[in-house]
Order: C-alpha cells, then sequence, then structure tokens
C-alpha cells in the first residue's frame, strides 16, 4: 500500500501544479512513481525532473544501455515500479527480451555485446560493492570513453535515488503488479 498518495490537483499549489505540468508532459499527462511523490516537495520535484531530462532525453547513451542500467538498478533494489516503468521501454529499444528475463530472476544474463556486458558489470560493482574496480573502470572506459562512462554512473546514480525513493514510500504499481520476488541479485 502507497505510504504518499497522489495529491489531487484540488491539492495542488499554483507551483505544484506547474511541475506537474512538465512532468506529465512527456508522460503522456501522468505524473506517477517517485515524482508523484517528490511533487508534495515541488524544489526536489523540479530538480529531480531537470536531471532526469538531462540523462533520459539529452543524454548520449544508447537507450538499451540506458534501459539496462535501469534495469539492473530496479533488480538489485527490488524496485517494483521502477521495473514496472522500465522493462517494456528496454524491449522497445532493442534489449534483447533474455537478458530483461535474466535479470528480472536475479540472474546473470549472457551477453553477445561488448557494451552491454560492461553497463552490467559496471550498474551491478556499483550496486553490490559500492565502487568499481580498477579493471572494470578500465574496461568501461576503454569500451564507453570517458564521457559515457560520466553519463552512465550519473544514470545509475539518478536511478538508484529513484528506487530507494520508490521503496522507501512503497509506490504503487499500477495494477498492484509485483513483477520482481526476491531481494535483488542476493536472493532472488
Amino acid at each position: 500500500m502507497a505510504r504518499v498518495s497522489d495529491l489531487s490537483s484540488t491539492e495542488q499549489t499554483s507551483e505544484q501544479a506547474k511541475i506537474y505540468a512538465e512532468i506529465a508532459g512527456p508522460r503522456g499527462g501522468v505524473v506517477r512513481g517517485p515524482f508523484a511523490i517528490w511533487l508534495r516537495n515541488p524544489d526536489i520535484a523540479d530538480k529531480a525532473n531537470q536531471l532526469g531530462n538531462a540523462l533520459r532525453v539529452k543524454g548520449k547513451l544508447d537507450k538499451r544501455l540506458f534501459e539496462l542500467a535501469i534495469l539492473v538498478v530496479a533488480r538489485a533494489w527490488t524496485a517494483q515500479y521502477e521495473w514496472f516503468a522500465h522493462a517494456q521501454a528496454a524491449l522497445d529499444v532493442g534489449l534483447d527480451s533474455s537478458i530483461i528475463s535474466s535479470l528480472q530472476q536475479g540472474k546473470e544474463p549472457t551477453f553477445n555485446k561488448e557494451d552491454e556486458k560492461i553497463v552490467y558489470k559496471v550498474t551491478l560493482e556499483l550496486q553490490t560493492n559500492h565502487k568499481l574496480s580498477d579493471s572494470t573502470y578500465a574496461d568501461a572506459e576503454k569500451i564507453l570513453g570517458l564521457t559515457l562512462l560520466i553519463e552512465l554512473i550519473s544514470v545509475i546514480g539518478f536511478y538508484t535515488m529513484v528506487a530507494i525513493v520508490l521503496n522507501g514510500f512503497e509506490a504503487p504499481v499500477p495494477g498492484n503488479e509485483l513483477p520482481l520476488t526476491g531481494d535483488g541479485f542476493r536472493n532472488p
């Protein structure tokens, strides 16, 4: 059960209504997930939306790799809403369904592409070890380049924050679905 209810349009201040419209516009007119929670603090909602757009809309990281990183974060945190919001998007941008299925089960996927393998490795190391080994960092910089590696690690950080907010406030998944079971990669 959600710990924070969505603000109705009659409950929103003019600042919240303005930010709601900015967030809802590119999302089919709907504000859900972390943004519905952050909207209660309009400054956080606004800044999170700006950072999210810088990464999601203006970022240079291939969308397939972007969505892969998010799914690894969602699986690591068992962030139900985050998984719900990004699993289909990952399919839509060309991430192989077998990779998505393995992640959903908390298992290491088989990768045929070097860039996907390093994105998985970087994301998983940061989620489980909270740092990168020298060898993973060197491989990632070689494969992605420094600029995209900075972007990737920023995506991982942003969506980790999203996962924590979603889990902390038990953000509901539409239809009350629970697409993930177990406890991340530790106990799928």
